[in-house]
């Protein structure tokens, strides 16, 4: 159940064109593509020039960055250059075109941009670092195109009228499709800086468009990587050291049933005729491996005791990561102390649709299909198995199945390629669920210690919070070793704390983490505001009065909080038996506070049967799509927070498939009630991941208030981590 109210950016465009060619106008633009090997979401320009054999090809059916087109039959094609994994960048992107270039949503169709001008879906950048572009290339197109229906009439450009992508001379009522003066345009050079339309005047930005790519998912033509089929395909499964750490000792023989096993450094593929006899037969594989000796320590114990130790004496990146006045000295003079630490755990990604990669490999060229959060990495990937040069590598990025930050690696990509080499035909490596969650890139475990000390006035006047985790930066070379990693939402908080200190330790533990829906947010989210729970007690404060006091009026963060405790009705009572909690999370941009509403049907377990939730993105592009996005957030932080968690002994994973990995289920989730406020275009946030963070301590807050025990570690529940019936 949702209730939405629905109360740019500006990006440099590094190349600017319109190009055109017998039936139709290519409106390049470049949507700030990443370097290979550079972190997601930090993005660059790009930079060179797009040579005339290029811009060429792309006006007779080729591909360049970020283009616009009008088809024959007056509609518009609009290329995208991101990842399409739910999160519905895609039609959100394609709305600022279409806003700019006057046509109706009806008239939009959309594309892949080419890998070499796409950017790393990630870090919830999609639509606010790149609405900008859209935007001007959509007004840059129709800039050429009105130049020239004006020229072909003789009258002023600023005479015409235009409509459905259609113009019209006021003094004769004659009219002309954009497809129509296409090629004339062609010729014009677009203005650098042409007007973009007012906000009072949007008809399509801020209005629930439909989603582009959703009636090819209902009536199931859409293609994602696993649906991949090309001639002369053959199969591959992956089976990886149990280990890790470990690698391959001895390439076993190929089994009854199958192709060809390909030894790779930490696993073997085995291809067969089917996906299914890959499995079969990679299942029943003796595999000799080389287990290292260190690999029996590796336990779930043994790192938290590491991390307990870097609590008490590591040492922390430098500079800090936050610094504002005498956090420690104000915390040894505070009237009051209260010191916690909270622990979270690994986690899977437990994307629906398992990694898999299409490839095919001559000595010439290479062709791969692929879900991807970064396709110009896969062209990098490619290159350093093959050694080809870019010219001659395909990439095909598919709709994702989810996506969560795992594919935005490039291990299920590397295998892929490597089996296509080997074998020297088509290749689909798909990987098994057991595959797929015991070798994941894991969300970072992680020890929080927060110390708030309380003046006279139960204000707090010094916040410390200490961070130890493993970095996904530092595991890929990323950052340097000071370099702070995983500090987001314990710095830059909206309250107004007397002084702060936040310090992040380093964990050198050798499980590979990664990216996973709110990282940092969601280790440090649970702390602070469970600790800000805990301050409200020591202060004899209720929990939203508490926060209250720590934000000014008027502010973003006051607004979201007050509005979620009105939705839920903060000042009356819950019905008998239950209890609620709250939180509030800031990142990406954006601002989020949920309020949740439980009971304990029976001893140890947690029914949720309402969630608030009050967002304030700046400016809703799609409000309908935020509102999707956070029941999303809310449903997945309620999984994780309960029941979500990696354990690890002796090297090996525990997660294994869904019988010990709980998810809510349809029959047991809230009513969801989400408010979209708007505080201005310049307030542009991200939404994918920010209804994330803040479950984990609104329940956990909500439980407190219930039951009267503070549970500081996630999940909250774990013996309660299989599906059950």
């Amino acid at each position: 159940m949702t209730d939405t109210a629905t109360h740019p950016d500006d990006h440099a465009i590094s190349r600017r064109a319109v190009l055109g060619g017998g039936l139709g106008v290519l409106a390049t633009f470049v949507l700030h593509p990443n370097r290979a090997g550079a972190a997601p979401g930090r993005a660059t320009s790009a930079s060179g020039a797009t040579s005339a054999a290029a811009l060429g090809a792309a006006a007779t059916g080729g591909t360049v960055s970020g283009w616009v087109r009008v088809n024959a039959d007056n509609t518009v094609t609009i290329a995208f250059g991101g990842a399409e994994m739910g999160q519905g960048i895609m039609t959100g992107l394609a709305q600022g075109v279409a806003e700019e270039l006057m046509v109706d949503w009806s008239q939009v169709r959309t594309e892949a941009a080419p890998p070499a001008q796409s950017y790393v879906t990630g870090g919830s950048f999609g639509v606010r670092r790149n609405l900008g572009a859209m935007r001007l290339a959509g007004a840059q197109a129709l800039d050429v195109l009105r130049r020239a229906a004006a020229a072909k009439w003789k009258v002023d450009p600023a005479s015409l009228t235009v409509k459905r992508g259609v113009f019209t001379n006021p003094a004769t009522g004659a009219k002309l499709k954009f497809s129509q003066v296409a090629a004339a345009a062609s010729a014009l050079t677009p203005a650098a800086s042409p007007p973009l339309t007012p906000q009072s005047a949007f008809r399509i930005l801020g209005k629930t468009a439909k989603r582009v790519d959703l009636p090819s998912k209902v009536d199931g033509s859409a293609t994602f990587g696993i649906d991949v089929r090309v001639p002369d395909m053959v199969y591959a499964a992956i089976k990886h050291c149990p280990t890790i750490g470990g690698s391959l000792a001895a390439t076993p023989a190929v089994p009854a049933g199958a192709i060809a096993v390909v030894p790779l450094a930490n696993a073997v593929a085995v291809v067969a005729d089917t996906t299914w006899a890959a499995f079969k037969a990679a299942n029943a594989l003796s595999v000799s491996w080389s287990i290292p000796s260190a690999a029996s320590k590796v336990s779930s114990a043994s790192m938290l005791a590491t991390q307990q130790a870097l609590m008490a004496s590591g040492t922390a990146g430098s500079p800090v990561a936050e610094q504002v006045g005498d956090a420690v000295g104000a915390y040894g003079s505070s009237a009051q102390q209260l010191e916690a630490t909270y622990q979270v755990p690994y986690l899977p990604h437990v994307c629906m649709e398992v990694l898999n990669c299409t490839a095919h490999v001559t000595a010439d060229s290479a062709e791969v299909w692929v879900p991807t959060q970064a396709p110009a990495w896969v062209v990098g990937t490619v290159q350093t198995v093959t050694g080809l040069p870019a010219s001659a590598i395909t990439v095909h990025p598919t709709l994702l199945g989810g996506g969560l930050g795992r594919k935005i690696e490039q291990d299920y990509v590397l295998q892929a390629v490597t089996v296509a080499k080997a074998v020297g035909r088509p290749v689909k490596l798909t990987w098994q669920r057991e595959e797929d969650m015991g070798h994941d890139q894991y969300r970072p475990s992680g020890l929080v210690r927060v110390r708030l000390g309380l003046g006279g006035n139960k204000k707090v006047a010094a916040y410390q919070s200490r961070i130890v985790t493993p970095s996904p930066l530092a595991q890929r070379g990323w950052i340097g070793p000071t370099g702070n990693d995983n500090v987001d939402g314990a710095v830059e908080l909206p309250y107004t704390f007397g002084s702060r200190l936040v310090e992040y330790v380093r964990d050198p533990a050798t499980i590979p983490v990664g990216f996973w829906r709110s990282v940092g947010e969601s280790i440090n989210c649970f702390a602070v505001e469970s600790a800000m729970d805990e301050a409200a007690a020591l202060a004899g404060k209720d929990p939203l009065t508490f926060r209250r006091m720590h934000l000014p009026a008027g502010t973003r963060a006051r607004k979201v909080l007050d509005t979620a405790a009105a939705q839920i009705g903060w000042t009356t009572a819950p019905p008998a038996g239950r209890a609620r909690g709250i939180a509030l999370a800031t990142g990406f941009g954006s601002l989020a506070a949920m309020i949740v509403e439980i009971s304990q049907p029976t001893a140890g377990t947690m029914a949720v049967h309402r969630v608030a939730c009050a967002v304030d993105v700046g400016f809703a592009v799609n409000p309908g799509q935020v509102v999707s996005q956070l029941e999303g957030g809310i449903i997945q932080g309620i999984s994780s927070a309960q029941w979500g968690r990696t354990t690890f002994s002796s090297g090996r994973a525990s997660s294994r498939n869904f019988s010990n990995t709980r998810l809510l289920k349809m029959r047991e989730t809230p009513v969801i009630t989400v408010k979209v406020i708007q505080s201005g275009m310049e307030n542009l946030g991200g939404i994918g991941e920010v209804g994330v963070p803040p479950m984990a301590p609104a329940l956990a807050n909500a439980w407190a208030a219930l039951t009267g025990t503070r549970l500081r570690t996630l999940p909250l529940f774990p013996s309660a981590g299989g599906m059950g019936d």
